[in-house]
């Protein structure tokens, strides 16, 4: 039987605390975990997009072993204990690269870092996955980028899932710690993505900062271009949403799983 096309997902990662943490968003990551595996069958590898790695250039990864990469600071100690270990995978480094051409360049000064790793131990907690990291290009236009996850749609068929990890809505200056919902900012923001994700309304996720409240919900957009990525890799796709949350007052978890609909 010929192997189906590999999903897309991007995935909010919110606190690097939901590494430890069991509530209905880390079962959301777990079920869509299962549910590749269940009717997809263990990927060849993950390409994963991190808002974390947020560079000059179109980077991807060669390192046979990628180093666990701890991004953050002034957290428990339990949460530095967190391991997630997995293998590079040389066969995908050079797929991207034979996709993107000269748009991108092997870079191993970074790892995998937490906006991998705090998804993907719920998502696939054996960590026997090989996972290779590609960059989020800070001087792209979201056209651009959205062109790149096109061409990287490509690696579905080779048997690899392509992984977007940020926040549709993410505010750092405007974290409410004690707020276990969104703001109306916030709930606005994701919902219009949202309507947009499903709608296929690709233009207005290019052009997210003419949407109201853009400004408090993406005041940077390292967070938000995973989804661009994602979108571009997805072009066609059917959408499954999960995790639709919003918490901390500026952040929302939702995630969205991509699927041929082929």
């Amino acid at each position: 039987m010929d192997q189906k096309r590999m999903p897309v997902i991007f995935s909010g990662h919110g606190s690097p605390m939901v590494a430890l943490e069991h509530s209905s968003i880390t079962e959301g990551m777990a079920k869509t975990g299962d549910f590749v595996l269940e009717n997809y069958g263990t990927p060849k590898g993950i390409l994963a997009i991190s808002a974390h790695w947020y560079a000059g250039g179109t980077y991807i990864q060669s390192s046979p072993e990628p180093r666990q990469v701890f991004d953050m600071y002034g957290f428990p100690d339990e949460l530095y204990q967190v391991s997630y270990h997995v293998k590079g995978n040389a066969e995908l480094t050079e797929s991207v690269k034979s996709l993107l051409g000269d748009a991108v360049s092997v870079n191993n000064s970074w790892g995998i870092d937490h906006g991998t790793w705090t998804v993907l131990v719920h998502m696939f907690p054996k960590a026997d996955i090989p996972v290779v990291q590609l960059s989020v290009n800070r001087n792209l236009t979201t056209q651009k980028i959205y062109e790149l996850g096109k061409k990287l749609s490509a690696l579905r068929d080779m048997g690899y899932l392509i992984l977007g990890s940020g926040n549709t809505v993410h505010n750092l200056m405007r974290v409410e710690w004690e707020n276990p919902n969104g703001t109306p900012m916030a709930v606005r923001f994701n919902e219009f993505i949202n309507d947009a994700v499903l709608g296929g309304d690709i233009e207005s996720i290019l052009n997210y900062k003419n949407i109201p409240d853009a400004s408090y919900a993406v005041p940077t957009p390292d967070h938000f271009l995973p989804l661009i990525y994602c979108l571009g890799a997805a072009e066609g796709d059917s959408v499954r949403v999960f995790n639709n949350v919003c918490n901390l007052g500026s952040m929302a978890m939702t995630g969205y799983l991509f699927e041929s609909k082929e």
